[in-house]
């Protein structure tokens, strides 16, 4: 609806002058609401796919919490952007056509502790553990009990920090915070594109020999979340897709702990599928 303009009349019909202003003004909410409404819906439409880049490894937040039988022989592994694992070159994984994932354990600092909800821990530990199942059910049979030609997984999660959301929420509404805030991860000793209050997720994890339990491969990681993150390489649409998705996954307490296992669960599957000589999916 047009209005009046007090005091100001239109020269040519000495009527009232129109002011235009609130028409802008609706245009204007109409363009912003749209684009969010367009982030909003590309976002929550991959939220439960898998992460690409929205997670980044961050070897200096590695974690050394006694799970692993042997810390310093920890190198990076191949295909990983910053994973530490060994591998026992003597063992032909190709032996191996069934996987055993034992339940994941859980080792947390008592601050952490108090910080996680008993709840949101256990829809976490059910997620990763559905993520592996589905990752590794395309090449290997899934099962329950340890054997010959049976691989174990062990698996701990030593670090689980949410994202504080209230702060993300309020980068995001300071005009221009979202320039400071990507330039934030470096700055702070984080890898690029990250902020100082993105969620963390450790992990630590035992590949052992279903028959004699001989430790075959052992690894450790710890990812954090990329708010601004996009993967160039992969073109312009994949690119867009993956900032979208780092974007939205600051929004969430625990977004990025799901990215990271979507992310490890791939990894190992691809992997073990080089390894073993098959495909991984």
């Amino acid at each position: 609806m047009m209005t009046a303009t007090k005091g100001l009349s239109d020269p040519a019909t000495g009527q009232p002058a129109v002011s235009t202003r609130p028409r802008r003004l609706a245009h204007q909410a109409t363009l912003i609401g749209g684009i969010a409404g367009t982030l909003l819906l590309g976002g929550c439409a991959e939220l439960t796919g898998p992460s690409g880049d929205v997670t980044v490894s961050d070897p200096t937040r590695i974690t050394r919490s006694g799970f692993l039988s042997d810390y310093p022989r920890l190198k990076k592994a191949p295909g990983s952007d910053g994973a530490l694992c060994w591998r026992n070159p003597d063992v032909d994984l190709k032996r191996y056509d069934k996987v055993l994932i034992t339940r994941i354990l859980v080792s947390l600092k008592a601050d952490q502790q108090e910080a996680v909800d008993p709840t949101d821990l256990k829809a976490l530990v059910d997620y990763f553990h559905n993520a592996l199942n589905k990752s590794l059910k395309p090449q290997m049979q899934i099962v329950t009990q340890p054997g010959p030609g049976v691989l174990v997984l062990r698996i701990e999660l030593t670090n689980l920090v949410p994202t504080q959301v209230s702060r993300s929420l309020a980068g995001t509404a300071i005009p221009y915070g979202f320039v400071a805030e990507a330039a934030s991860g470096p700055a702070s000793g984080r890898p690029a594109g990250s902020t100082p209050y993105l969620g963390e997720t450790g992990i630590e994890m035992q590949f052992l020999d279903g028959a004699s339990n001989v430790v075959l491969g052992e690894c450790a990681d710890a990812q954090i979340g990329r708010k601004y993150a996009a993967d160039i390489d992969a073109g312009a649409a994949a690119a867009t897709n993956t900032w979208i998705k780092g974007y939205m996954s600051s929004f969430q307490s625990w977004s990025y702990a799901r990215d990271a296992f979507d992310k490890w669960s791939l990894q190992i599957a691809d992997r073990l599928a080089v390894l073993r000589g098959v495909k991984p999916r």
